[in-house]
């Protein structure tokens, strides 16, 4: 079906085709019509489906003319998220006379101040900002029309929850609401009957296990070797472009200034960082500047962060679905992508859990020639293999090691 038969406006349909966009996906042929219709949303969707789409372009279209205040509010977990919303909803509105805004933390208020001072249709933001913007009163939710928890689990994660209960208070009762959640644990069920209308449920390529294209594999180690092995594989291995995920900002800091004292090209991203770091860190990882990025879960989900070769857990993630997310960020567009865990003893619950939730068990291995302290895993694991057939994978693959150094 192509776009036109969505009943989208001509507007908008002129912004989906300067955009590239031949035929709608997925989410976007199921949520389209529903948000159309007025209905309220539940929504699970991978990165990749085009999800910002499924729901920016309704309501988009139904957005006749600018008013005095927003009357749409878009809820992302983290800065970056918000600014590709944001990036997004101005590409697909160019047709149109609406004024897309973006508020986050992280940078001072006066070029936000000044965007909502002129007025803005569509307001993307981060929960804490926002709370800001409205204690100090430089924005008001009245005229809100839709409201977008996007990757609500991962704002519950965070910690968001409380604020993101408080900015919903500030908007109108009638309004239509849309939910995207990969998972909907006890709290984000609550939140569910509490925030939204007799929804409708859309789950489109919910993901319980990796891609085909991701190899994946376990490395047991003692957890004082953890370094020495990282540093080791990352000299062994022919990578590309690789991404470390670490458990704490802390670990991720002490991972990285490692990683540049032993001469690789290293970026770090997590919370703590500022706004401009943040950037910097993304745009050099893209661009190539940067072979390994280190950063916390939040790289796991949402940004857009192609080509990546490899990844590696340094820590192993303490929810199923952060694995699943975490290796997803390679072997994207059905290219070939590498993923390794580093799992000490303390692992085990966790690495057991992720197991359960993809169905599968994960292959054990040892990295040939790294000297091993002696460790219960390596009697009660069972299953490990030397890696040598590992690495030959990676060389018949025809990758070859082409650091990006600038």
């Amino acid at each position: 079906m192509p776009f036109r038969q969505l009943g989208l406006s001509t507007q908008v349909l002129q912004g989906v085709q300067a955009m590239g966009y031949t035929a709608p996906t997925p989410i976007q042929l199921r949520a389209i019509p529903l948000i159309l219709a007025g209905k309220d949303l539940i929504g699970s969707a991978q990165t990749g489906t085009g999800k910002t789409a499924a729901f920016a372009l309704p309501i988009l279209t139904k957005l006749d003319r600018p008013a005095p205040g927003p009357r749409v509010l878009v809820l992302e977990p983290t800065r970056e998220l918000a600014a590709q919303v944001e990036t997004a909803f101005r590409a697909l509105a160019r047709f149109t006379s609406l004024r897309i805004g973006l508020v986050y933390g992280g940078v001072g208020y006066g070029l936000q101040n000044d965007s909502l001072r002129r007025g803005v249709d569509v307001l993307i933001a981060t929960p804490g900002r926002l709370l800001d913007h409205l204690q100090r009163r430089t924005l008001r939710l009245n005229l809100v029309q839709y409201l977008v928890l996007d990757e609500a689990d991962r704002m519950l994660d965070m910690g968001f929850m409380p604020d993101v209960r408080r900015i919903i208070e500030h908007c109108p009762k009638k309004r239509h609401t849309s939910l995207f959640s990969a998972t909907v644990p006890p709290d984000i069920a609550a939140l569910i009957r509490w925030a939204l209308h007799e929804p409708e449920s859309v789950e489109i390529g919910a993901r319980r296990s990796p891609a085909e294209t991701v190899k994946h594999v376990i490395y047991p180690v003692v957890d004082e070797q953890k370094t020495d092995l990282l540093l080791a594989l990352l000299e062994r291995v022919n990578y590309d472009s690789v991404i470390i995920f670490c458990r704490t900002r802390i670990r991720a800091d002490r991972i990285g200034h490692l990683l540049k004292k032993n001469n690789h090209a290293v970026a770090i991203l997590h919370s703590d960082r500022t706004q401009k770091e943040r950037e910097h860190a993304l745009k050099g990882f893209r661009d190539g500047f940067f072979e390994v990025l280190v950063a916390t879960d939040i790289a796991a989900r949402g940004l857009d962060i192609p080509d990546v070769s490899h990844v590696i857990n340094y820590d192993v993630p303490q929810h199923p679905e952060d694995y699943v997310h975490r290796i997803g960020r390679t072997g994207r567009a059905q290219t070939e992508g590498d993923a390794f865990t580093l799992m000490a003893v303390a692992d085990k619950s966790h690495v057991a859990d992720i197991e359960r939730f993809i169905g599968k068990k994960i292959e054990r291995t040892k990295l040939e020639g790294f000297n091993y302290q002696q460790s219960v895993l390596f009697t009660a694991e069972g299953g490990i293999r030397r890696d040598k057939p590992v690495l030959g994978a990676l060389i018949r693959r025809g990758r070859t090691f082409r650091p990006r150094r600038r």
